[in-house]
């Protein structure tokens, strides 16, 4: 990349939450190294330590991101440990994180591979901003890093099912998403929690006040809420809930 080249957009994708230093200090480890790259906060609310859910709400939030975002995810329960750390090109995009199926769901994987490089000062517990932001840092300006190519088989999370009928993400006002694509599912199709069973509706207003319904939400999933209620309470269901589809 030549000085004159603007160098590639960053989205940050975690599990760390808004209240802390966690979130400032990774923007702050990317800027260091390329001040002038466009840091954007996609998400710092994922499932908390559940990559086995977040990496079915990954994709979803990344449909939109243009071609050459570099995205780093870090849901990372393991951080510290013999989990190595990736590299996934998917769809046009760069893709960072933790080799613990947080990265196999994403669609149209191109390239694995394990990231050999290692910042000169690395906490055992903060890979996010030691490693990880760093290292977007330097993808987003051109730099050559070190790096093992894998098989897509050997990550973790390779034999996870292409979609999740669970509960993936409640949001701030109890609106279930599910870790199923909505594109494909007829309307027809009823979605069943214990002994309740819950049509589709096209969005909120289509349905009666309190009322269940089921819809393709604005990230392309399958997403369970109620017209001016919370679904959540409604059904009990709490991150990682399961659900039937009839």
């Amino acid at each position: 990349m030549s000085p004159m080249d603007a160098p590639r957009p960053i989205f940050l994708f975690t599990d760390f939450g808004w209240a802390g230093p966690y979130v400032g200090q990774m923007a702050a480890a990317i800027l260091a190294i390329e001040p002038r790259c466009a840091v954007i906060n996609l998400m710092h609310d994922a499932p908390a330590m559940r990559p086995d859910l977040a990496a079915y709400l990954l994709p979803a939030c990344c449909r939109s991101l243009p071609s050459g975002a570099i995205v780093v995810a870090v849901v990372d329960p393991g951080v510290g440990g013999e989990r190595a750390a990736l590299l996934v090109e998917a769809g046009g995009q760069t893709f960072l994180g933790p080799d613990n199926g947080l990265l196999s769901r994403l669609s149209g994987i191109e390239r694995v591979e394990r990231i050999d490089w290692r910042p000169a000062v690395m906490s055992s517990s903060f890979h996010g901003r030691d490693l990880f932001a760093p290292l977007a840092a330097r993808l987003a300006r051109g730099a050559a890093v070190a790096m093992t190519r894998l098989p897509y088989e050997a990550m973790a999370g390779a034999d996870w099912p292409d979609q999740a009928a669970q509960v993936v993400y409640i949001d701030g006002y109890g609106n279930l998403m599910t870790g199923l694509r909505a594109e494909g599912l007829s309307k027809d199709r009823r979605i069943r929690v214990a002994a309740r069973t819950i049509a589709y509706a096209e969005t909120f207003c289509r349905v009666a006040a309190g009322e269940l319904f089921w819809y393709a939400n604005s990230q392309g999933l399958v997403e369970i809420a109620a017209n001016g209620a919370s679904a959540a309470k409604i059904l009990s269901l709490a991150l990682g809930g399961k659900i039937l589809v009839d």
